[in-house]
């Protein structure tokens, strides 16, 4: 008995929409019902979003310029927010090159900083998620007196499903089956006529999206610290 020895599975767009609609107990049949079922698959990365962490999306470290007396930087609109955040001092020295870790505040302590102009080495970050902009702002305002790089990892957003029914998802593998289900789920929400299989569709999609979810995570040691404050 012979046994394959590739493993470059994976789903397409059309294969993808297909298989949602069998398991909905729908037929693909118009164009209509394939771009619908795209703009399901674009709403459904968005959730995911929303879910947790997805460790594919995370892209760093990423070295930014940081110029004296400029507090405030703009990222990429498709950030969705950063993970970690540090400030490097003698960059590419062997010797003397030095991250240190940036504290992030809240809108609420930033605002209380009396004097926002100070400068000197930025200590802390504070950031602003807008609607379609990503900004953050150091404090102390970057000084002269040493050349700063700002180091970071950041989370950026799935890529869009696109128009050609050849694509692939912005996915791994291993999130396939939550892939297939959830769409599954979206489409059957839109169609009366598998109203009754809703029930067992969500509890698929969720079964299958804690198992891919529990295999994509970090798996490296950590340890907490107690802490207790005398104040």
């Amino acid at each position: 008995m012979a046994t394959a020895t590739t493993n470059n599975f994976n789903l397409d767009l059309g294969d993808l929409i297909e298989e949602a609609f069998e398991r909905a107990g729908l037929e693909l049949r118009t164009g209509y019902d394939y771009r619908t079922a795209r703009r399901s698959l674009d709403l459904m990365m968005l959730e995911w979003q929303n879910r947790g962490l997805n460790l594919w999306t995370i892209e760093g470290p990423t070295e930014a310029t940081v110029t004296a007396g400029t507090a405030t930087y703009t990222l990429d609109a498709d950030t969705v927010d950063l993970l970690e955040h540090h400030l490097r001092l003698n960059d590419n020295s062997v010797s003397s090159q030095t991250d240190y870790n940036l504290r992030r505040i809240s809108t609420t302590s930033y605002s209380n900083i009396p004097n926002k102009l100070s400068e000197g080495r930025p200590l802390q970050i504070f950031i602003e998620r807008g609607v379609s902009t990503f900004q953050y702002t150091f404090w102390p305002v970057p000084d002269d007196v040493e050349t700063y790089t700002f180091v970071y990892f950041r989370m950026r957003q799935i890529y869009d499903s696109g128009t050609p029914a050849s694509n692939n998802m912005d996915v791994p593998k291993l999130f396939l089956p939550a892939l297939a289900s959830g769409l599954a789920f979206y489409v059957a929400m839109k169609q009366p006529e598998a109203a009754n299989r809703l029930p067992m569709l969500q509890s698929e999609y969720e079964r299958q999206w804690e198992l891919a979810a529990e295999e994509n995570r970090v798996k490296a040691p950590f340890r907490f610290v107690p802490w207790q404050s005398y104040i």
